[in-house]
């Protein structure tokens, strides 16, 4: 007879589900790099994504913080998450990442001849994009013994417009297949990376460091929306599209609301 099953350890699932959200930037790179999607169409699922995480934030993240730490410590984490994002997404775009969510059509990403350096700035600033997101997915694993479906959708959903954007500005600057398909998986693989440091890290931790950690995530993905996601989302105001990023918030609410 066999024996029964051996149960993974914590921080391999947080891994695990990192990966599995972090598969959506894998989706969205190959229809990025491959297609040839017009900034409009772009930009509307880049809103539905921004209303997505929106709502992570929200309805999810915020009030886990606030059910585990004081209000104090829930603003310290949310603006010092907010602060340390934009201060080091600053610090990249100064070395040409300023545009690395952006699809070309309306604002190129920097050639590396017109720019030294820039390609490697980008490949950081996907990275940094893709950090709050590991650690949100590790954290779940602590606190509930693995994510929400919610908020696994939410990652999955909203990482493929994002890495559909990107990679349509990178082949438009005219950076090799090579170089594009090795950024998302390379970051696929440091989200999942992220979510096992934060499961290992954070372990034996109580509910207060945890609740604090959980807020600094929620600010940094809120900076994330504002300076890389809703620029290429609003660019050219299109029509209609506050109404479709209160729609994509309206829509991973009630998918929290019902898998709860």
């Amino acid at each position: 007879m066999m024996g029964p099953l051996v149960e993974l350890p914590g921080w391999l699932q947080a891994a695990g589900w990192g990966f599995l959200s972090a598969s959506g930037l894998l989706i969205g790179a190959v229809g990025g790099y491959y297609t040839w999607l017009q900034h409009t169409t772009i930009a509307r699922v880049m809103t539905f994504a921004a209303g997505i995480l929106l709502a992570v934030v929200a309805v999810d993240l915020v009030i886990n913080a606030r059910g585990a730490t004081s209000l104090y410590w829930t603003v310290m984490g949310l603006l010092c998450g907010a602060a340390v994002f934009s201060s080091v997404n600053w610090l990249l775009s100064r070395r040409g990442a300023q545009h690395r969510k952006r699809c070309g059509e309306c604002v190129e990403q920097p050639e590396e001849e017109q720019q030294p350096g820039s390609g490697l700035a980008i490949a950081a600033g996907t990275f940094l994009d893709g950090v709050p997101e590991g650690v949100v997915l590790g954290l779940s694993e602590l606190h509930q013994g693995a994510p929400g479906l919610g908020t696994v959708t939410a990652f999955f959903l909203a990482n493929i417009p994002e890495a559909l954007s990107s990679s349509a500005g990178m082949r438009r600057a005219e950076r090799s297949a090579r170089y594009v398909f090795g950024v998302w998986i390379g970051i696929a693989l440091m989200i999942s990376l992220a979510a096992a440091v934060a499961g290992l890290v954070l372990r034996g931790t109580g509910p207060a460091v945890r609740g604090t950690v959980e807020a600094f995530a929620a600010g940094a993905i809120l900076a994330l929306v504002s300076e890389t996601m809703i620029p290429e989302a609003f660019h050219g105001s299109p029509q209609f599209n506050g109404l479709l990023l209160v729609v994509g918030f309206v829509a991973l609410l009630i998918l929290m609301v019902l898998s709860h």
